[in-house]
């Protein structure tokens, strides 16, 4: 993207860059044995996601736990993750320090997903004629995009800015039937259970058909197949719990100032401490020359 001639805010889903980082790279060490692997890629990250976007603004964004009301609608919800590694989770305020330090906005709470703080975020810079790039791979996501909330998905090598036409690309449906895409499918990720038997061609036919899965199980009566007829009818509850569990929710309660989120004057002694601490020298380096 050119230098921005309107408001630009990066949002990072912070769990999930750390989480890459960790696994991308397998083995660093500080000169006292901790861990730093998490930390010199997501910090690598962050550089590589602000040369792309060029922000004027950027929020990081970390999962506080699940959201109570998804649980309580099923229990399986999230419950298969794996902990998170010991090793990864030492590195955690690490790199919060680190964002703090280097001027950027961070945020946390327990109980509170990261997804629904995102997408609240997206929305309400959105209403403030803010462009918005989201940067993770979680699917999730793809029901933001429009034409002003764009999503920086990792995976992509060529770093294209997600729009209508790669999620349609990916999924076989705009952002607009994401959520009813994924309450068809379901998501192994976060324990959704779809409809048996329905994957992602056949619900994205589907909702070509009938757009919606309102309309969807209002014209039953045109599926010609009585096996996959059969099966949204059996799954038809499941379906509509399914589209609770994956829209992401409007955090009403929930609200910062987006002139917070302009990165602030980095603290350059606590910097420099850091990247001694880590054994970070380039980035010690280029501190010192910038300093200096």
């Amino acid at each position: 993207m050119s230098t921005p001639d309107s408001p630009r805010l990066l949002i990072v889903d912070g769990h999930h860059y750390a989480y890459r980082a960790f696994y991308a790279i397998r083995s660093m060490n500080a000169p006292d044995g901790s861990p730093t692997n998490a930390i010199f890629g997501f910090l690598n990250s962050i550089d590589r996601m602000r040369e792309r976007v060029q922000p004027t603004h950027m929020a990081v964004i970390w999962d506080g736990g699940l959201d109570e009301e998804r649980t309580e609608a099923l229990e399986e919800y999230k419950a298969e993750r794996d902990p998170m590694p010991d090793d990864l989770e030492l590195q955690l305020d690490a790199i919060v320090d680190w964002l703090t330090a280097s001027g950027f906005y961070t945020w946390c709470e327990d109980g509170v997903e990261a997804d629904d703080v995102i997408g609240t975020l997206a929305w309400q810079a959105e209403a403030e004629g803010y462009k918005v790039v989201v940067a993770s791979a979680d699917k999730d996501f793809f029901q933001l995009i429009n034409p002003n909330i764009f999503l920086l998905n990792p995976n992509d090598k060529s770093e294209t800015l997600w729009q209508n036409e790669q999620v349609i690309a990916k999924t076989g449906v705009p952002p607009a039937q994401i959520v009813d895409w994924l309450s068809l499918v379901g998501d192994a990720v976060d324990g959704i259970p779809g409809v048996p038997g329905v994957g992602p061609k056949t619900a994205a036919k589907l909702l070509t058909e009938h757009q919606t899965v309102e309309q969807l199980y209002a014209n039953l009566d045109q599926i010609s197949s009585d096996k996959l007829r059969g099966k949204l009818t059996e799954a038809a509850e499941d379906v509509r719990r399914n589209q609770d569990l994956v829209a992401l929710k409007t955090m009403a309660q929930w609200n910062v100032p987006l002139d917070e989120l302009v990165p602030s004057q980095r603290n350059e002694e606590a910097l420099r401490e850091y990247y001694q601490r880590w054994n970070f020298r380039s980035r010690l380096a280029a501190l010192d020359e910038f300093t200096f």
